[in-house]
């Protein structure tokens, strides 16, 4: 493996200022009450992602009672190999 010095054009070698790549705008300071309290404001989606990142709807309770019931009386039977064979198809597929 030959090792080389970084490009001029690297990211650490970069001189630009007051600039970002990612989307995101700097702050410039106004005198309005909510630049002064340091309020942001978001983008729609921005507010959604957040919605589902704090919402309480991450398990749905009847689903899981009805598996528990399910386990406790017999109906619900479970298969290793079946399970063996999922998890072996799915590295299969991370090695691809």
């Amino acid at each position: 493996m030959k090792i080389t010095s970084p490009s001029i054009n690297s990211p650490a070698r970069s001189t630009v200022t007051g600039s970002r790549t990612d989307g995101v705008t700097s702050a410039s300071t106004s005198s309005s009450p909510a630049a002064s309290k340091g309020a942001v404001d978001l983008s729609p989606t921005a507010r959604h992602l957040s919605n589902l990142q704090n919402s309480d709807n991450d398990i749905n309770v009847a689903r899981v009672n009805q598996i528990r019931d399910a386990l406790a009386s017999g109906q619900l039977k479970i298969d290793p190999s079946r399970i063996a064979d999922g998890l072996i198809a799915s590295v299969r597929d991370l090695l691809k």
